[in-house]
């Protein structure tokens, strides 16, 4: 079992940029597939970005691509989020989640484990 912890939101001017972070607990973050959804006030929850075990693979969201990126530090337990040119509809709160199947995915239901979220608000 992983238990996620993420920080880094906060709010920023359109155009702005920030990093989040989520920290796992446990000796076996280095074989999960992690990812990063988002959820707005009164919308369901969407994919953003995944990354491998490994870091080799990675997937985005085409509202994301090539604005944000994922990466991770498996010596530090630890997976991120840099978001830049961030725009107001970026409003969300980030959650990242841990997934044990073989492929990176965009569904959140081959995510088993997710933390409790970070609030990241562009204004305008």
């Amino acid at each position: 079992q992983v238990q996620l912890g993420e920080s880094g939101g906060g709010l920023v001017q359109a155009g702005g940029s920030l990093r989040l972070s989520c920290a796992a607990s446990g000796r076996t973050f280095s074989t999960y597939n992690m990812g990063w959804f988002r959820q707005a006030p009164g919308k369901e929850r969407e994919f953003v970005a995944a990354i491998s075990w490994s870091g080799g693979d990675t997937y985005y969201a085409d509202s994301v691509k090539a604005r944000f990126a994922i990466s991770r530090d498996n010596a530090k337990n630890t997976v991120y989020l840099q978001m830049n040119s961030l725009k107001p509809e970026d409003t969300a709160v980030y959650y990242c989640s841990a997934s044990w199947r073989p492929r990176i995915t965009a569904q959140s239901y081959e995510y088993a484990y997710w933390g409790q979220g970070t609030q990241v608000t562009v204004s305008s």
